[in-house]
């Protein structure tokens, strides 16, 4: 396949980028859009075709298909003078960590919504979500050439769905029905001009740019009978959310309004989020494509017309003035790393102030956000200096050198080996940090065995890195059950991790089930005596302790009480005694669960003036605790959390029921925003270790929950008598 010389997208002022990601479900069409998108730009040959001059197609490239489908990705295009960054977000909920990366890394939102399957309860979520951080957002509809697709009934979705800011910005001109079915054209309402796709020869070359492909002309005066009304609104609300009274006077007095000041107010409706455009596409035959491409700069807000991130100094003073100013102080952010096994870590970087070059001194500061574990020092640095290596842009799966990025922008940054998503690149002159976006807790935990002993010595500095490179991973040494424990959100997000921990960390693991840390307690009073008495040919052990044993209510632990009279032990051993039962506690009994919640009072005992010692009576304090044990009864105890789910008011009542059957006690529900609710339960930790999956099934993807530990109460024996011991096998 020949090579050709591709121009490497770029920019030198703020003002010619435009940050966009692209986000919606799983199955929406945002790969195809973005592949459809590059063709129209001219940056790669047609998808589906390997074609003489083709530098690289990402739609015959199976390896960055799948990277797509669970990481960030960026394709730059150049649309005149202006870069548009196009930030491919993970539709699939498990992935919901890499597409708010996306949004930190974005200056506005493009929805792109399938006319077949139009908006769905995950789509709601991710719209609020989007809304609650002031996130500009446009609306793509694709597959509007399917034959079942329905344009004006998605419209409607979306309207009663995100609010009555939504508004038709092209209409498709569609004649027939069925499988006669075909779309013709779009008009643009604000623009008036119409896009003939008729002749599909003007739809099947590749390249050109925005302004190739069919010309404009006049729309039919079918479609604009059908449409004028949505121009009409459209047209309102454009100037009513830009606030210009000019225009809205001359509106008012029925004058001839300019497209381009039309267009102009747009893009300020747009920024000030209230107003959300729809536009029409069909990315696989090309129709919309390039009208697409020359609305993205146009109503989309360029980075000066975006507030800037909260900035600190690493001491936590606030640090106000900063703007996307390339000529101010250096202020970066890295979105997402990745290993890559010729030139080390790469981190993608978005630049809000200013600029950013090769080999450049940084200061590189983290959040400090604990991992779990011992000996993986990179995870415990806060704050370091290092020099950025290469820059360069992405470029299918390859990508290009570039000089540098100023502020606005966003590029890969190689050579930065202690870089973690979420840090801080700013100058080592002037450390500065950057308020962190909120990362997705991970609710789904799998326990880690190293697959062989070689594979054991680099396990913790492999899910180290694993976890610096995606934060929306945890992992932990449980203290009780000895065991790794690796907390994902959901099960191809684990998928993901493992397959990642294998081939790029080269760490083979065996999972298995997460044991809950179980508890024992006594059921009733008991006594009991521990007799350690040893006589040997020299200096023997003494030491007799009687004590009796009571239950405390959760969370009260130990409380050692001293009635010893008339010097029967020595005052000296009666901490020994306390020594012996603590340890003996956390060795737990024949079960092996820790013992907790016991009042142990200490009343009675013998002691020998020469063989009584520290370690006789520490051994006797251990021997009346297993003895009152043997004597008395013991109580299993279960963890319990605290959980909050929210879900639309539709899954409400399955929830609560479906709580109420893991033995969970619903204490209360409240009414949330977007028509959702949240209930709040006490519920056996045992019974949602798989929650996450379990509740994405029950509410089709748009139910949330967290989890906090709450108590330990008593565990019905029937359900005990089915569980493992603490240091059981894992199965593998």
């Amino acid at each position: 396949m020949a090579d050709r010389a591709v121009e490497v997208p770029r920019a030198e002022r703020p003002q010619d980028i435009r940050n966009i990601a692209l986000v919606g479900p799983t199955g929406s069409g945002k790969t195809s859009l973005v592949e459809a998108l590059l063709v129209a730009a001219g940056e790669i040959g047609r998808p589906g075709r390997v074609e003489e001059g083709t530098t690289v197609s990402d739609h015959d490239d199976v390896e960055v298909r799948q990277k797509r489908s669970v990481h960030l990705t960026v394709s730059p295009v150049m649309v005149g003078d202006v870069k548009v960054n196009l930030l491919d977000t993970p539709g699939y909920a498990d992935f919901i960590g890499a597409m708010r990366a996306g949004l930190r890394g974005a200056d506005a939102a493009l929805f792109v919504i399938s006319a077949l399957e139009g908006v769905d309860g995950r789509t709601r979520v991710l719209w609020e979500e989007c809304a609650a951080i002031g996130m500009p957002r446009a609306v793509a509809i694709t597959k509007i050439d399917h034959p079942r697709a329905d344009y004006d009934d998605v419209v409607a979705q979306c309207q009663e769905a995100f609010g009555s800011g939504v508004h038709p910005a092209y209409v498709p001109a569609v004649e027939g029905s069925g499988d006669d079915r075909r779309v013709v054209g779009v008009w643009g309402l604000v623009s008036e001009r119409y896009y003939d796709y008729s002749d599909r020869s003007d739809v099947s070359g590749r390249g050109g740019g925005p302004d190739a492909g069919p010309g404009a002309r006049q729309a039919p005066e079918w479609l604009r009978g059908t449409a004028g009304p949505l121009r009409e609104a459209l047209v309102e609300e454009v100037i009513t959310e830009s606030e210009d009274e000019a225009l809205m006077d001359r509106y008012m007095e029925g004058g001839e309004l300019d497209p381009d000041l039309l267009i102009a107010d747009l893009q300020k409706a747009v920024a000030a989020g209230g107003f959300h455009p729809v536009l029409a596409i069909s990315p696989t035959k090309g129709v919309g494509v390039r009208e697409l491409l020359r609305e993205l700069p146009l109503s989309c807000p360029d980075p000066t017309l975006r507030p800037f991130p909260s900035v600190a100094t690493p001491e936590g003073r606030p640090v106000p003035g900063l703007s996307c100013d390339p000529d101010g102080p250096l202020v970066a952010e890295v979105l997402s790393t990745a290993g890559d096994p010729y030139v080390g870590r790469v981190s993608l970087v978005r630049v809000f102030s200013g600029t950013l070059t090769p080999d450049a001194a940084v200061h590189l500061h983290g959040h400090g956000v604990p991992c779990g574990l011992t000996g993986a020092g990179e995870l415990d640095r806060v704050g370091n200096d290092e020099h950025a290596g290469a820059l360069s842009v992405p470029f299918g799966r390859d990508s290009r050198p570039v000089g540098r990025a100023v502020a606005g922008d966003v590029c890969l940054v190689a050579k930065l080996p202690d870089a973690r998503t979420g840090d801080t690149l700013s100058s080592p002159d002037r450390p500065l940090r950057v308020s962190p976006w909120r990362f997705p807790q991970p609710l789904l935990p799998v326990s880690l065995t190293a697959a062989s002993s070689a594979d054991e010595d680099k396990l913790s500095q492999a899910v180290a890195r694993l976890v610096a490179e995606d934060p929306s991973l945890r992992v932990e040494v449980n203290p009780e059950t000895h065991q790794m424990v690796l907390w994902s959100l959901g099960e191809a997000h684990l998928d993901a991790a493992l397959d990642r921990l294998e081939h790029r960390h080269g760490v083979r693991v065996r999972t298995g089930e997460v044991r809950v840390p179980l508890r024992e307690t006594f059921a009733v009073p008991a006594q009991g005596m521990g007799r350690n008495v040893k006589q040997s040919g020299g200096h023997g052990e003494f030491g007799v302790c009687r004590i009796r044993v009571e239950p405390l209510g959760s969370g009260a632990g130990l409380e050692f009480v001293d009635e010893i009279v008339g010097g029967v032990v020595p005052r000296q051993f009666v901490p020994s005694v306390e020594k012996g039962v603590r340890a003996q506690m956390a060795d737990g009994m024949d079960s092996g669960y820790p013992l907790v919640d016991i009042r142990v009072t200490l009343y009675d005992g013998k002691a020998h003036s020469v063989d009584s010692s520290d370690m006789a009576f520490q051994k006797a304090g251990r021997l009346a605790l297993r003895d009152a044990a043997a004597a008395g009864r013991l109580a299993m105890l279960e963890p319990v959390a605290e959980v909050a789910v929210e879900v639309d008011d539709s899954y409400l009542g399955p929830v609560m029921s479906d709580l109420s059957a893991r033995r969970g006690r619903v204490v209360g529900t409240e009414t949330a925003s977007g028509g959702r609710a949240v209930v709040r339960a006490e519920v056996p930790e045992l019974e949602i270790t798989r929650y996450a999956v379990e509740l994405r099934s029950l509410s089709h993807g748009t139910g949330v929950f967290t989890r906090e530990y709450l108590r330990h109460e008593p565990l019905p024996p029937q359900v005990a008598s089915r569980l493992p011991g603490p240091r059981g096998d894992d199965r593998a």
